[in-house]
């Protein structure tokens, strides 16, 4: 083996590379807890399109699904908002929201609320964060509940949305994602090094 291929330099300096990578990856976790990190509550709806004479079950899915869709976008409006915050029965601290302007206040409600719809099944999750569990439990709670309740002036009589899952927490702070930054760091540091020995 010829001692400056990059094969034989990239194994004799094997032990510089995996320490630059570990300490990017380090470096990497350290500026990640710098952010505020945010727990993630998930519920689910249902999407019930009241099917007509003579259409197939297929139909009324890709309906449900189109549905599904327009709210998925509708949430994140402020009229939604008012529909989430006029649900006094959940203990939700709004304060983070009131304390911004307007358009502060809107990024921040994009950022709290992560709508998704699964394809094929006509149902519609309903994702939250925020940096306390039981507030971002609390806020996907009430936005399926303002779906719920008040979903159809968005959709027309024809659809009937039904709480299906209600809200579960993740055990630990979803965003920013520590262990996916950390793998990256090195991967990038491992990357980097082995770069810089085979060039040298």
């Amino acid at each position: 083996m010829l001692h400056n291929s990059p094969l034989y330099l990239l194994k004799k300096r094997w032990k510089f590379i995996l320490v630059v990578g570990i300490i990017l990856g380090v470096l990497s976790g350290i500026v990640t807890m710098l952010f505020p990190l945010s727990y993630r509550a998930d519920a689910q709806v249902l999407i019930i399109s009241k099917s007509r004479y003579g259409v197939d079950p297929y139909t009324v899915v890709r309906s449900a699904e189109r549905v599904g869709e327009n709210i998925a976008q509708v949430m994140r409006t402020n009229d939604f908002y008012n529909k989430v915050k006029d649900q006094k029965e959940f203990a939700i601290d709004w304060s983070r929201f009131d304390e911004r302007n307007e358009r502060e206040k809107r990024k921040l409600w994009n950022k709290t609320m992560s709508p998704s719809v699964v394809y094929g099944t006509g149902v519609l999750n309903v994702s939250t964060y925020h940096p306390d569990g039981e507030q971002a439990a609390l806020l996907a709670g009430a936005a399926v509940n303002a779906l719920s309740a008040k979903g159809w002036e968005y959709v027309g009589g024809d659809v009937t949305i039904k709480v299906i899952n209600e809200p579960i927490v993740t055990q630990f702070p979803v965003r920013p994602n520590a262990i996916l930054n950390i793998l990256l760091g090195f991967m990038v540091g491992v990357l980097l090094s082995g770069l810089v020995v085979v060039k040298k």
